[in-house]
């Protein structure tokens, strides 16, 4: 392991506030951030020796990570994952029937066609996997055409 060039410490302050805070040069605080980032490197002793509190250093390196992943483009955006909900259809005008215990999403698209629950077994399913990775699955028979369609046209509108 090479030696650390210490010569910037301690942190010279640049200024102290009226409340007893001080700022020190930004210059020789990314110094010994990225001194504290080298591997063995104790955060309480380089600390003591740059005459600031060991909290506070560790702030600071969190600081620095977190504007090297931003700089680097790795940081997750949420906002830019699609919404998890698509429209609920409703069958026959009788409004959007839910199961028991899920929520039925205001401004449900209104397609005429069969009832929402057919009574004998369902012959057939058609899954969709949206981009945030919400699955929503609609178990359809033969006679549900309108049915598989709104579905499909309310999955494309995104």
């Amino acid at each position: 392991m090479g030696q650390i060039d210490l010569d910037f410490l301690p942190l010279r302050v640049i200024n102290v506030g009226a409340n007893g805070k001080r700022s020190f040069d930004k210059g020789d605080k990314r110094r010994l951030v990225e001194a504290c980032l080298r591997p063995g490197v104790s955060v309480a002793s380089m600390a003591i020796k740059a005459g600031v509190n060991a909290n506070q250093l560790r702030r600071w390196i969190g600081q620095h990570k977190a504007e090297q992943k931003v700089a680097a483009g790795t940081m997750d955006v949420i906002e830019s994952a699609p919404a998890a909900f698509v429209p609920v259809v409703e069958i026959h005008g009788a409004g959007p029937q839910a199961e028991p215990g899920r929520p039925i999403m205001p401004g449900a698209v209104s397609v005429p066609g069969r009832a929402l629950q057919p009574p004998g077994p369902l012959p057939s399913r058609l899954v969709a996997q949206l981009p945030n990775g919400v699955t929503v699955e609609l178990q359809c028979g033969g006679q549900d055409v309108a049915l598989v369609k709104a579905m499909i046209e309310a999955l494309g509108a995104r």
